[in-house]
């Protein structure tokens, strides 16, 4: 077992109290010689300690023990990378006493920093010709990815939840369907109904609280709609669960709210739908044979990428994956990650990302062996997903899907197998979007990089307009 060292937080606990190294010992019943040591990390904390502070400042002692630590320092090597701040970049020792010493400090750095790329992102959406309002506010999208984040996108509480419900109800793969519409209709007194596609005009989906029904669109096919049902019964029958966390979540606007409670209970249904440790071992049994796992569980390709990304449970964790899915022109449309790598939110991620090309193979799996600027590497595939038609103005409303993991968990993915780990030329050189990536002599660049100068020789012609 690893020690747990909690010096940052400690030392936040007792000035947030208002109190001296020798009025927090008396407290705890320990010398203030001993509170010092824990506070800089020089003594790990005893389970006794931890019941201590817990009973003595009334905090739960996951927060005191919840190590957030490599997220922070993947976080801050990535912000340190971004051209703005020159070419003297801290070490990896800096950066840990950083967060070890100085944690609210990183904690504003990187606020600050995320304003700054959050203004940017906005005036490159709006031009030059107007400035938006509301610049310096998140969107949605953003705001709900970062709360999945900074819970390594996995909520043990919906887990729980969904366990308890799966072995309550005990549901059949073939006919879950009429197993969570029964559920529904005889603990909830909820009906649900089948409309015509001209009917529901573009809902797939409308739940009518004050009459107890759940209208379903024909557009929607059967794992989507057995999908949705899984999601209203999270909402029903596990509603304080979702409400503590989207009340805990440190979100503010409505539409951030109930963009989060959306989320949620999507957690809830694909956890439902595909239980953690049987869905983990299947995966691991499988080698993640995505395709495997979606036939054997009755859901779709995109519904095991999302709940790959949720196998973070300790003691129990599979490999951390990010998921991010593009329309054809480019636009994020959804982004979960359990990662270090850090997803665009806007459209243009990198060309050479062979998210783009997998529009050219619909249905084909396209891996890929990726390394950022900072030098990260990563293992990722990249596949069509197929929307369903249900008219002619909806044919060929395709969307790529891209899963990843860190370079050092490829070897257990089956994709990766038929490559030469060894091979120089192994990885393709991307960056998160063009305005922002420092390579120079990409032959793929769209943008001049807000923040570097790329040579330009009048008498030379290089890869592209931007250098020579």
């Amino acid at each position: 077992m690893s020690k747990t060292l909690i010096g940052p937080k400690l030392r936040q606990l007792r000035r947030q109290k208002g109190e001296t190294q020798a009025q927090m010992a008396k407290a705890l019943g320990i010398s203030a010689s001993y509170v010092n040591l824990l506070e800089n990390n020089q003594r790990s904390l005893s389970v006794q300690m931890l019941m201590a502070l817990s009973d003595a400042y009334k905090v739960d002692w996951r927060e005191l023990t919840n190590d957030d630590s490599a997220r922070l320092v993947a976080d801050l090597r990535h912000t340190i990378q971004d051209p703005i701040f020159g070419r003297k970049a801290p070490d990896l020792q800096e950066i840990r006493a950083a967060i070890d010493h100085a944690p609210q400090l990183v904690d504003l750095f990187l606020e600050l920093y995320q304003s700054h790329r959050t203004a940017l992102d906005k005036i490159m959406q709006a031009g030059s010709e107007q400035m938006p309002s509301g610049l310096m506010e998140l969107s949605p999208e953003t705001v709900i990815h970062d709360f999945f984040r900074d819970h390594e996108n996995h909520f043990p509480t919906l887990e729980d939840a969904a366990e308890r419900a799966h072995r309550d109800i005990a549901p059949d793969t073939d006919d879950i369907y009429s197993t969570l519409r029964n559920r529904l209709k005889t603990k909830h007194g909820i009906t649900t109904l089948t409309r015509p596609i001209e009917e529901m005009g573009q809902s797939l989906r409308f739940y009518d609280v004050e009459n107890a029904k759940i209208h379903f669109s024909r557009a929607l096919d059967h794992p989507n709609r057995v999908f949705q049902m899984a999601h209203i019964l999270g909402v029903v029958e596990f509603e304080d669960v979702i409400k503590e966390l989207v009340d805990n979540s440190g979100i503010e606007s409505e539409q951030g709210l109930a963009r989060c409670q959306v989320e949620l209970a999507n957690y809830f249904a694909a956890a439902f739908l595909m239980p953690y440790e049987p869905f983990l071992e299947e995966a691991e049994r499988c080698a993640y044979d995505i395709d495997q796992l979606a036939a054997s569980l009755g859901v779709t390709f995109e519904q095991v990428c999302h709940r790959l990304t949720t196998m973070q449970r300790e003691g129990a964790r599979g490999v951390p994956f990010f998921f991010l899915r593009v329309d054809k022109a480019g636009n994020v449309t959804k982004r979960f990650n359990s990662t270090t790598f850090n997803l665009a939110e806007y459209g243009g991620a990198c060309p050479v990302w062979n998210i783009h090309t997998a529009f050219f193979t619909p249905g084909v799996i396209i891996p890929q062996f990726v390394e950022m600027p900072d030098g990260q590497q990563f293992f990722t595939i990249s596949r069509t997903a197929h929307r369903p038609v249900y008219s002619r103005e909806t044919q060929d409303r395709r969307l790529a899907l891209a899963l990843g993991c860190d370079f050092k968990h490829a070897e257990r993915l089956g994709y990766s197998t038929a490559f030469n780990f060894n091979d120089d030329k192994l990885f393709s050189p991307i960056g998160i979007n063009c305005h922002l990536c420092p390579r120079q002599a990409c032959s793929q660049r769209a943008h001049q990089p807000l923040f570097v100068e790329l040579p330009i020789d009048a008498n030379r012609r290089g890869n592209t307009r931007y250098e020579s």
